[in-house]
This record gives C-alpha cells, structure tokens and sequence, in this order.
C-alpha cells in the first residue's frame, strides 16, 4: 500500500495498492472470507521511538516453523569487489579457484557465510535458465564440501523466475548438497501475485531449511516473524550504486535508520574498504570505493540491521587493514537497541547490545561533527571500549583501548563523512589499560 498527497488538500492521503501486472487495472482478486494485512502508520516524539519500535514484526503470526537451524552471520561476497582484482595477489573470475579463495578468507576470519553470486549456473538474466544444475567451472558440491571443513556455509544467487519455475526441484536439490540459503533477485515488484511468490518461495525454502535473502524486493512487512528463515531483504538502495553512480552518500546512510529500517532488515552491504572524500569519489564498476570515511563504514555494522550482514569488498582490502577486527568482532544479531542521538539525514548515534557487549555507531553526514555521548547504557562495572576513530584521511582509522564505565561520558569527533565505532566487552580482573579522559 502507498499512501499519496490529494491535490489541494494538507489534510489527506489517498491509499494506492499496486495493481496485477496483467493491465487488468485489478490490484487484488480473492476468495473471502479473507484476512487482510495490518496497515501501520508509525508517530513517536522523537525519530529515535520509531527506530526502537518492534510494531511492524509483532502484528504478524507467530512462528510457523522450526527454527532451531537458524543461524545468522556475516557474509562475503564475490561481487561487489568485481571479482577480478589486479594488483591485490588475486585475480579471479566464476570458477572454483575463485570461490575457494573467497571462502579461505571466511575461514581465515570466522565468517559463517559465503555467497556465490550470479553466474554460476549461466546468464543471470535468462528466466528459462536450469539453476539445478552449474556452470562447469563451478562444481557447488565440491565447494560446499570444501566451505563446510572449515565451517562456512554456502549461499547461492538466483534469478526468481527461474525459482518461481523450479524451487520444487532445485531446493531439494540444495538441501541434499548441503547448501544454507539463497539469495533470490529481479523481481522488482510488489503487486498481489509477487506477494503470494514471496511467501510460496520462503514456505518451500524453510521446508528445506534454506535461509532467504530478497534481494530486487519491497520494504520488509514482518513476515519473518512466521517464516525466520527469511533473515533478511534488500529492497534499499545499497552499497551497490557506488559501482555507477554517487547517489549514496553520507547523507544518504543518514536517512535510511528513519525510513527502510523501520520496516525490518535491510541488507545495504556495508563495508566498503575503498573510501573516498566527496572530491576524490568516482564511481566504478571494478575495484569500487565509498564515499566518506573507513570508520563510517565500521559504523554501518552496527546501525543497519541486518542478519545476513555482508562484508561487500575484496578480501585482499580486508586482510591486516586496520578496522577488519572491528567487523570480526561486531554481531549479526541484536539483543537490545538504544538511539542515542538521531537527526535526519545528518547524523545517527546508536548503541546495540549482544549479551553482555555493547557496540556504538555514529555516523555524520558531509558536516564533521563532535558528539559527547553518555555511557549509561552499559552494565555495572569496568568496560574496556575499542574505539575507532576517524584520521587524517578517508581510510585512516586511529584506533585505541582505554576503560570506561556507565558514569562515563565520551566525546566522539567524526570528520566530514565520517564516523566512529566502538566495541564495549566487561573488563577482567587485573586489566591493565588507561582510564578515558577528556582532552
């Protein structure tokens, strides 16, 4: 459902459904008795009360499957990086070689996922394309097998027409090879009949505990409620327009916590390790970059939800660069959220908690900004906080460790397309590490 302005009046809104893509003008046929969806409008004091509301996820039906094979994770990637990189001790195309290096990096740095993007069964684009069945560079047993002696598990692209025309055959076929999830594409649409393929295609998957990550999808509704092998959506607009365009920019990830997130998780790709200022930025397809600063990125990890949470770039950008620990450590799951300070589309300050550990992101837009930032979130006790922090340029990161606790308030700087990330874990017995103070 949209809601649209009515011309002439400040006092009302007309509600549009999409219609069938049949040029019937019909937007829904159905037998009644029927149930239709909540529709939900979202009001808060703050923008911060919107962020923090579960709404959306609670008005759907509990779980209607079993869902003790659920794991959530992070992700790399074979294509946002372009897969063939010159100059970075790789270069790679859509064969095995290629994908077990990627998988050596997951291993190398406790990822749980791998995704093999489109390619491997043939041309993305042909909706009669046999997705049971690969390409003969690529052997998808044989990688699960490898991925899996190392505790990775595989994710497989596909187009959604072929899904639409094979799940019944193909996702049996995937649990039998032991793969852990697909990441189906293109449908572009959000009319009745792609709404019933949604939920056709994560039912079938859950039956054959495959995890489904939407990506060409509408915003979020709450259906992973029911079905929590639906972890995660694209349906934002991601990392992946730096690779032909500058639309996404600092500003940008500001408003996204205020708008699509509030939908449910949204699966933007962070972690581009190529970062740019506005004047250095150009968009290309091979070996890309962001725009803004390396800490900025760090940050996303923790404001952007998602549980799948990709990490888009190269492994050769990621190995022994500062900030890689960052993204080892921080969780693809929540416990507890705080918005801590939130403006839109200028500059987001949020805390999330995973057990016992907390982790801060802020993030600016082109204004560098100082923001003091009071503790009281965090648990009794001493913390240690891993702070990382925005340098001289785009990719410098300062990093640093001293003790805080919940009394404590922290002055965070970001420069211009900038942020600062921070991991809080209690600190042990006899830790040696300075107190936090001011300068």
């Amino acid at each position: 459902m949209y809601l649209k302005r009515i011309e002439g009046s400040s006092t009302h809104l007309r509600a549009d459904l999409s219609p069938l893509p049949d040029s019937s003008g019909v937007c829904v046929r159905i037998k009644t008795p029927h149930s239709t969806p909540w529709r939900v409008l979202m009001i808060g004091g703050k923008p911060g009360d919107l962020v923090e509301s579960n709404i959306i996820l609670n008005l759907n039906a509990e779980c209607a499957i079993d869902d003790s094979w659920i794991k959530p994770g992070k992700v790399v990637w074979d294509w946002w990086s372009g897969e063939v990189v010159k100059g970075k001790g790789f270069e790679g195309t859509m064969d095995n070689r290629t994908m077990k290096y990627y998988i050596d990096f997951a291993r190398d740095y406790g990822i749980e996922y791998m995704l093999i993007d489109a390619g491997w069964y043939g041309n993305h684009d042909d909706a009669n394309a046999d997705i049971s069945r690969s390409i003969p560079q690529i052997d998808i047993p044989g990688l699960v097998q490898y991925a899996g002696a190392s505790g990775v598990g595989i994710l497989l692209w596909l187009n959604w027409k072929c899904v639409d025309r094979q799940m019944d055959k193909a996702f049996p076929l995937y649990q039998k090879w032991g793969v852990k999830g697909v990441k189906i594409d293109y449908m572009n649409r959000d009319d009745q009949k792609m709404v019933n393929f949604y939920y056709r295609a994560v039912k079938k998957a859950a039956e054959h505990a495959l995890l489904v990550d939407f990506h060409g999808a509408y915003k979020p509704t709450g259906i992973r409620r029911t079905y929590p092998n639906l972890i995660t959506r694209e349906g934002v607009m991601g990392l992946e327009y730096c690779k032909w365009s500058n639309r996404i920019t600092p500003d940008h990830d500001c408003i996204l916590p205020f708008t699509r997130m509030l939908a449910g998780p949204m699966d933007y790709t962070p972690g581009g390790f190529s970062n740019a200022s506005r004047e250095e930025f150009k968009p290309q397809f091979k070996e890309p970059m962001t725009q803004g600063t390396r800490c900025h990125q760090l940050a996303l990890y923790v404001i952007f939800e998602s549980p799948l949470q990709m990490l888009a770039d190269h492994p050769a950008n990621y190995r022994n660069k500062p900030g890689m620990d960052f993204i080892e450590s921080v969780p693809a799951t929540w416990d507890d959220t705080r918005m801590i300070i939130g403006q839109v589309g200028d500059v987001v300050v949020m805390a999330r908690r995973c057990k016992d550990e907390w982790y801060l992101g802020s993030i600016t837009d082109w204004t560098p900004r100082l923001c003091t930032i009071t503790l009281d979130f965090l648990g009794n006790g001493d913390y240690v906080a891993e702070m990382y922090a925005d340098g001289t340029c785009a990719e410098d990161v300062q990093i640093s460790k001293v003790l805080v606790t919940a009394g404590d308030s922290i002055d965070i700087k970001m420069a211009s397309g900038g942020g600062h990330a921070v991991r809080f874990y209690p600190a042990q017995n006899g830790i040696n590490l300075p107190r936090y103070s001011k300068k």
